[in-house]
C-alpha cells in the first residue's frame, strides 16, 4: 500500500513515504488472523492520515544535519586556510607560528564541542522518529480506542501550537505523556519569530530566512521580500528618508526583476509619507501589515516542515461536517422567504392601511424567525453552532439519497427494526427508547422536550415508506 503525500510542504518525501509504507503495510499482516477485514480497512485508512506525524520530525532531523554540516564545513575550511597562510608565510617568526597554531587548535576544539552537541541533538531527533514509528506500529483492533484517544490529544496539541497557546499545549503533552509524539520543539523555533513580528521586529524572521534560504528560493517564497518592504516602510514612518533610500538600494533593488510592481508601490511612500490619506498607500502603514507577516510566516513554516496548511483539528472537523451538511435546512429558510414575498408582500405592496402593514410585517418576522435554519436546527446538530457553520461554509453539500431518522433519546437509527412512534404532542422517538422508559415508569412516557406525560398505549406508530 502506498501513502499519497500531502500537496503542501517542500523537501524530499521519498524517505518518509518509504518508512510510512513499511509501517502501514506490516500492520494488517500482523493482525490479519484475528481482526475482521472492516477493522483492518479502518486502521489502514487511519494511518494514511498520519503523513504529517512522520514528516515533521524527519524534516527537522534533516535540517539539523544540514546545519551541523555547514558549521563543520565552514570551520574546517577556515582552519585549513589559516594553516596554508602560516605555511606560505616566509616572514612569520617561530613564536607567532606557534601562537597561530595554538589558536587554530582551540578553534578545532570548539568545533569538536559543537559537533558533539549536534550529534546529541541528532540522536534525540532519531529517537523521536523511532518513537513515532513505534507508536504507529502499536496500533491494532484491540487498542484502537486508546490509540484514537492519543491521536485526539495530538490533534489538540497541534491546534494549540498553531494558535500560539504554547504553554497550554506543553502542559497537555506532559500530562498525557506524549511529548515525543507532538512537535513542541519545532514550534518553539517558530515562537521566537512570531513573538518578534508581533513586537514589530524583523530581525529573527530575516535570520530564519537566511537559514532556510535555499529551500525558500526553491519554493519561490516572497516572505523575505515582504519583510524587507516592511522594514523600508518603518524607516519611512520614522521619517528617516535617506536611510530608507540606502536600504532600498541594498536590499530591495535585487528583487526588482521579479517584484517590480510591489517595489514601485512601496517606493512611492517616500512622496506620500506616513500621514497620507490616499487609501492605496495608507494601508501600507497600518498595524495589520504585521499581522499579515505573522500569517505569512506561519504558512511558509508549515510548508518547510511538511505540515498541513490548515490545523489538523479543522481538517478532521470538516471531514465530519461534510457528511452532515445537507441543503435541506438551508433551503427551508429560502423557501419560506420566497413564499412570503410572493404570497404576502406583493399582493399588498400598494395598500394604504397602516395597521394591516404592521400586522403583515410582524407575521413575516415571526415566520422567518420560526423557520430560519439557526433557530430551527436541533441543538444536537453541530451545524447549530456558529463556529461549525463557518467551518462548513466552503464545503459541498452531502449527497443524501435517502432520509434517515435518528432518535432524539438514544441517538440510534429508526428503521423497520426500531420503528418511530408519535407522542400526542407530535414528537417522535424510537420504539426502543420509549419501551425502556415505559418499563422504568410503570407504563408512563415523559417527553424529554416538552415534559408531557402520557401512557405507552397513547402512542401511534409512524410508518416509513
Amino acid at each position: 500500500m502506498e501513502i499519497d503525500p500531502l500537496p503542501n510542504g517542500t523537501g524530499s518525501t521519498a524517505a518518509t513515504t518509504t518508512t510510512e509504507t513499511t509501517v502501514t503495510a506490516t500492520l494488517p499482516t500482523a493482525a490479519s488472523n484475528t481482526t475482521p477485514s472492516s477493522k483492518l480497512s479502518q486502521l489502514t485508512e487511519s494511518l494514511k492520515l498520519e503523513h504529517q506525524f512522520l514528516r515533521v520530525p524527519f524534516e527537522h532531523y534533516k535540517k539539523t544535519i544540514r546545519a551541523n554540516h555547514r558549521t563543520a564545513e565552514k570551520e574546517v575550511s577556515a582552519v585549513i586556510s589559516s594553516v596554508a597562510d602560516v605555511a606560505d608565510s616566509n616572514e612569520i617568526s617561530k613564536d607567532d607560528a606557534v601562537l597561530s597554531l595554538t589558536s587554530l587548535v582551540s578553534r578545532l576544539q570548539g568545533l569538536k564541542r559543537k559537533l558533539e552537541e549536534g550529534s546529541r541533538t541528532e540522536n534525540l531527533q532519531v529517537q523521536n522518529c523511532r518513537a513515532r514509528l513505534d507508536h504507529l506500529e502499536s496500533v491494532d483492533a484491540e487498542n484502537l480506542s486508546e490509540w484514537n484517544n492519543v491521536r485526539f490529544k495530538r490533534i489538540l496539541v497541534d491546534y494549540m501550537l498553531r494558535m500560539s497557546y504554547y504553554d497550554t499545549a506543553r502542559k497537555l503533552a506532559e500530562s498525557s505523556n506524549i511529548e515525543e509524539l507532538v512537535d513542541l520543539e519545532v514550534f518553539q523555533e517558530a515562537k521566537k519569530v512570531v513573538d518578534a513580528l508581533k513586537n514589530q521586529e524583523v530581525g529573527p524572521a530575516l535570520a530564519w530566512c537566511a537559514e532556510n534560504k535555499s529551500r525558500l528560493k526553491k519554493s519561490k517564497s516572497k516572505f523575505e521580500f515582504q519583510l524587507r518592504l516592511q522594514e523600508f516602510i518603518e524607516l519611512v514612518r520614522a521619517e528617516n528618508y535617506m536611510r530608507a533610500i540606502l536600504y532600498a538600494r541594498r536590499y530591495l533593488a535585487p528583487w526588482g526583476a521579479t517584484h517590480l510592481k510591489e517595489l514601485q508601490l512601496v517606493m512611492t511612500t517616500l512622496a506620500f509619507r506616513s500621514n497620507t490619506e490616499c487609501t492605496k498607500y495608507k494601508v501600507l502603514f497600518e498595524p495589520k501589515q504585521w499581522d499579515f507577516l505573522v500569517d505569512q510566516f506561519k504558512q511558509e513554516f508549515y510548508k518547510l516542515h511538511g505540515m498541513t496548511l490548515e490545523p489538523l483539528l479543522n481538517i478532521y472537523l470538516q471531514a465530519g461536517l461534510s457528511a452532515l451538511k445537507t441543503p435541506y435546512p438551508y433551503s427551508s429558510y429560502h423557501y419560506v422567504t420566497a413564499y412570503l414575498f410572493i404570497h404576502i408582500y406583493l399582493p399588498f405592496r400598494d395598500f394604504s392601511d397602516v395597521s394591516k402593514a404592521c400586522v403583515l410585517t410582524h407575521m413575516l418576522a415571526y415566520i422567518m424567525n420560526k423557520y430560519c435554519f439557526e433557530d430551527d436546527c436541533t441543538k444536537e446538530d453541530p451545524l447549530s453552532q456558529e463556529n461549525f457553520r463557518k467551518l462548513a461554509m466552503p464545503l459541498p453539500y452531502s449527497k443524501q439519497h435517502h432520509s434517515k431518522l435518528v432518535c432524539y433519546i438514544t441517538k440510534e437509527l429508526m428503521d423497520t427494526e426500531n420503528p418511530p412512534q408519535v407522542l400526542p404532542n407530535g414528537y417522535v422517538y424510537s420504539t426502543k427508547a420509549l419501551k425502556e422508559m415505559a418499563e422504568k415508569n410503570n407504563g408512563k412516557i415523559t417527553c424529554p422536550r416538552t415534559g408531557l406525560v402520557c401512557n405507552y398505549s397513547d402512542l401511534v406508530k409512524a410508518y416509513i415508506s
